[in-house]
């Protein structure tokens, strides 16, 4: 009997095996493609375009000033409140957006994942790869108007320490999303509930984040437990004291940051690995 010679044999393979970071690297050149996809498709057709990059941050820092300071009074630490607020926000809105795309990461390529085989991990990584490129526009726009305030002598900035943590902000913020949307998205593929609870969970866990107040507000009330226990609280905050020099910094509460992204992203990928090999006969 004649032996057949493959040039590429698929296997399974345990969970926690390198092979599979091994495989993403050997198809780097398809997760540039999906980035590229993800970065086109996301604005085609739309009258303004790369504008919305701009648009949304501007909008929704502008409602939270009418809301929460000048209607509800919320402090903001003494800092100018489009400071206060853009620098929540565009920190935000990169850590939910990671979160959101990736948590429907099998419903949303189901039609792709039972055609033709790739390592299923590219999909979630071009997500967090695409929306670092939204975050870095949007960074942009902070940085300009940061400078502005500066030298229009209406901001006075001390630069510290924690500026040089910003990159590993940028990866605490990305792990953590990339772990739980990991999760979300093995899940859903038997409980299709919790593809609608995601939405409604993001909305619902920035407010338990310094997005719109300062730590400093709720640091001695009762539900300050509830909020230190968020693992982005920390992030939130050293990123406005590394930009703006006012917040709380903590070191223990940046490790414990580093270590909820850890778990997160040991169990999401154990989730995430798992899934792949029986989901096509659940979704």
């Amino acid at each position: 009997m004649q032996e057949e010679n493959w040039s590429y044999t698929i296997r399974s393979h345990h969970a926690f095996s390198f092979r599979s970071l091994k495989e993403v690297w050997q198809y780097r050149d398809l997760l540039f493609k999906f980035v590229k996809r993800d970065i086109v498709t996301n604005y085609k057709q739309t009258i303004l375009g790369p504008l919305w990059f701009f648009i949304q941050p501007i909008l929704t820092t502008l409602m939270f000033i009418i809301v929460f300071n000048r209607v509800a009074k919320l402090s903001t630490d003494e800092i100018p409140p489009v400071l206060f607020y853009l620098s929540g926000v565009t920190a935000w809105n990169y850590f939910s957006e990671c979160l959101t795309k990736t948590s429907t990461t099998f419903k949303d390529n189901a039609y792709i994942f039972g055609k033709v085989y790739f390592p299923r991990l590219i999909l979630p990584l071009s997500v967090i790869v695409s929306t670092l490129l939204k975050f870095l526009i949007q960074f942009g726009l902070f940085l300009a108007i940061l400078v502005y305030y500066i030298l229009t002598d209406s901001f006075h900035l001390t630069p510290g320490l924690p500026i040089l943590l910003v990159p590993v902000l940028l990866l605490m913020m990305a792990g953590i999303a990339l772990g739980s949307g990991m999760i979300i998205t093995s899940l859903t593929t038997k409980y299709r509930d919790l593809s609608f609870l995601i939405q409604f969970g993001v909305q619902l866990l920035m407010y338990a984040t310094p997005v719109i107040y300062p730590l400093s507000t709720v640091i001695n009330s009762k539900y300050s437990i509830l909020i230190l226990a968020n693992p982005m609280t920390p992030i939130i905050e050293t990123f406005r004291v590394a930009f703006l020099g006012k917040g709380i910094f903590d070191w223990m509460h940046l490790g414990y940051s580093f270590l909820a992204m850890l778990v997160l992203l040991i169990a999401g990928f154990y989730f995430f690995s798992n899934t792949e090999k029986t989901f096509t006969d659940t979704v």
